[in-house]
């Protein structure tokens, strides 16, 4: 074919510039969807994208609570490297295809799913992240309360929900509910590069701030009164203390989960698959680490400066730490640059997400923007302060993600590495024709629909019915389980289950190895 019979069209859109060729369904395609025409991003773009996901209210009160699991300190040094190491390979894999294609997540699931399939995945983790998103939208809306109060103490009894209160949430509640989402939609609203600049300057403010927290901490408390150990009662010894480190690997990639699943959104725009491969080992294994050992220095230190909470217990939460700091500019500071730190996790990991999973299913009719701003009216619907107050809500909640991100996962990887060979026709991610590579049957693929739900089961079922130990394990039970039936039926389920025309679609010479077959003209 001739360039000038295929002459792509050049579309802007929020997400960046893509080129549209005249072949593209429109039922596939728009300009959010369709291959960048540029790949710009840097390693530091990608390792700035970590440090925005990293650094919030959510990411500081985790990597405290793995210090407080009752093992050893030395132990849970492990069980972070290990599992960040985990978290950093994964990614690199789930990274490839989009950074091959220039396409988004639910665009790389076409291949396995279909063009038309493509949609369960694309549904699954954009619901998911419309729940994430009004939980961190919430957590970081707390800060704009205590910083209220902290200047205007008589609006302290507009925040009891008893007294003045609407579905659970007061109304100073609310106030700083609606201030979040809106400051958060500005942001987004302004499109891919202004996220861009947004998290490449916020990550590494967020930093000196933390840093200048822990020296202000440590000063006051004295390196004496500082301990990597903030277990409670007696530790974890013997054969208890191997299960709970190992859990706490696994507690390390399932917090995980959600940004990996989905890594694709952001490097799709990586200059080359070596910058972010370079932006991952710098923002996973490195900073996450870095950033652990500054939060146990800082909530180790936040113990004698401003001692336990009413109930006795350690307090993990920044933003309660620098809430009861006397220095007002201190305290005043801390409170803002959680709040920013969380609108940033907040936009990367569950703004974007929906925005392009949603657009997936309808793209004529949804694009980028609207697909967020859906995600962004679904998180107030959906009240998530009550999902948050609620512990064996917030328990259900991050056992059944991982239950359903993992299969997921599985598919994508073992179709695109073990089935696929790291092969992509990027044209055929945007066609109908029932012969080309991802048609399957009428744009499904049979075989992943069926992994989905038998990937499914047994992690719900140990959501439901077993223990709070098992329960840890639901993301790798799911995208091992989904995996092995998906490998098992592509290779062995007859030709005509699978495809339309009882063919397997032979995909082209020049899609190497390790490459796409993509033409920009």
């Amino acid at each position: 074919m001739t360039a000038t019979e295929n002459a792509p069209a050049t579309a802007h859109s929020a997400a960046g510039e893509s080129v549209i060729k005249l072949e593209y369904h429109q039922r596939l395609t728009n300009s959010d969807l369709a291959p960048l025409r540029k790949q710009s991003w840097t390693w530091y773009n990608i390792f700035a994208f970590w440090m925005s996901d990293i650094h919030s209210v959510g990411g500081y009160v985790f990597a405290g609570s793995l210090f407080a699991l009752g093992i050893a300190a030395w132990q849970v040094l492990v069980a972070l490297i290990i599992g960040i190491v985990a978290v950093n390979i994964l990614c690199n894999l789930v990274a490839k295809p989009s950074q091959l294609a220039g396409v988004p997540y639910p665009v790389t699931t076409r291949v396995s799913f279909g063009v038309m399939g493509a949609n369960i995945p694309a549904i699954l983790r954009g619901l998911i992240a419309v729940a994430w998103y009004g939980i961190q939208t919430y957590l970081a809306s707390v800060a704009f309360g205590l910083l209220a109060i902290k200047f205007w103490p008589s609006l302290a009894k507009y925040d009891v929900v008893d007294d003045y209160g609407f579905l659970g949430l007061s109304i100073l509640g609310w106030g700083g509910f609606i201030l979040m989402w809106i400051l958060q939609a500005i942001v987004f609203w302004n499109g891919m590069e202004t996220i861009r600049k947004f998290i490449d300057f916020c990550g590494p403010a967020v930093y000196v701030v933390m840093v200048i927290l822990a020296g202000y901490l440590i000063a006051k408390a004295g390196w004496s009164n500082v301990s990597l150990d903030l277990s409670v009662g007696p530790g974890k010894v013997g054969w208890d203390s191997v299960t709970a480190t190992i859990g706490a690997i696994a507690l390390v990639v399932s917090y995980f989960s959600g940004p990996m699943l989905n890594f694709g959104d952001f490097s799709r725009y990586g200059k080359t698959f070596g910058e972010v491969k370079k932006g991952n080992f710098w923002g996973l294994p490195v900073n996450f680490l870095f950033f652990s050992l500054l939060v146990v220095c800082t909530v180790s230190a936040g113990v004698t400066v401003i001692g336990k909470d009413e109930n006795g217990a350690i307090i993990t939460d920044p933003v309660h730490i620098v809430d009861r700091i006397d220095n007002t500019t201190a305290a005043v500071l801390g409170v803002l640059t959680f709040a920013i730190a969380t609108i940033g996790i907040n936009i990367v990991a569950n703004f974007v997400s929906p925005a392009f999973d949603f657009s997936n299913v309808a793209p004529t009719k949804i694009t980028w923007r609207t697909g967020g701003m859906i995600a962004a009216v679904g998180s107030v619907l959906i009240t998530p302060w009550n999902l948050f107050n609620n512990p064996d809500a917030i328990h259900y909640t991050l056992d059944t993600l991982g239950a359903v991100i993992g299969p997921l996962f599985g598919i994508l990887l073992v179709d695109f590495y073990l089935i696929k060979k790291q092969k992509i026709v990027v044209d055929d991610l945007f066609s109908m024709e029932p012969g080309a590579t991802y048609a399957y049957r009428k744009g499904w693929n049979p075989v992943a629909v069926i992994a989905t739900v038998v990937g499914l089961i047994p992690p719900l079922c140990v959501v439901i019915w077993g223990t709070a130990y098992a329960a840890s394990f639901t993301w790798f039970i799911g995208a091992g389980v989904a995996g092995a039936v998906y490998w098992t039926g592509m290779k062995y389920a007859p030709k005509t289950f699978l495809y339309d025309s009882g063919v397997e679609p032979v995909v082209g010479a020049d899609a190497a190895d390790g490459s796409a077959e993509r033409t920009l003209y």
